[in-house]
């Protein structure tokens, strides 16, 4: 009806219906061929035209000559932004870290020396238990004593050496 506005969103429609293919074509070439950026462009075009839509007068023919302009706009926009960026180098070998184990291995000795101070019993039992990663039941049946009497000395073993640490000021992680 006169005096009445298009929609926006129907203005949008209208634009791509009558100048969408000429424009993707357009800045297809302009971007030496990458069809996927032309239409992400095209799309950016469009969605300006739809936020100026109350300057455009589609009956008026100014339509093409506008979004033309928009597109070139973004075409040079898109080349500075290129230009300006550092040049894209192929992926880096990281190195690995040097870690700086010092701590790690002071502690190490400071708790192998509190194990030469439990007895055979408690010793025995926390290396298998710890060192060579075996289960409970199967440290009983290593060392041939009651599940029970492993949980005991696995306990009064671990109480004790860390009280030796700790009178040592060590701190294990």
């Amino acid at each position: 009806m006169p005096g009445m506005e298009t929609p926006a969103a129907e203005i949008v429609d209208r634009l791509y219906d009558a100048h969408g293919a000429i424009l993707i074509g357009y800045l297809t070439r302009q971007l030496g061929g990458d069809r996927a950026k032309a239409e992400d462009l095209a799309q950016e075009t469009l969605l300006r035209a739809w936020r100026h839509a109350g300057q455009l007068d589609l009956e008026r023919g100014t339509a093409r000559g506008w979004l033309m302009r928009v597109a070139q706009n973004l075409v040079i926009d898109t080349r500075r932004a290129r230009s300006a960026r550092p040049a894209e180098v192929g992926a880096v070998r990281e190195e690995p870290a040097v870690v700086d184990t010092t701590d790690d291995l002071l502690t190490a000795m400071a708790v192998k020396q509190a194990m030469r101070e439990l007895n055979r019993d408690q010793r025995l039992v926390l290396v298998h238990l710890y060192l060579r990663g075996f289960t409970a039941p199967e440290t009983a049946r290593a060392l041939g004593v009651p599940l029970g009497t492993v949980k005991s000395r696995a306990f009064h073993g671990l109480r004790r050496l860390r009280a030796i640490l700790e009178e040592r000021d060590v701190v294990p992680a």
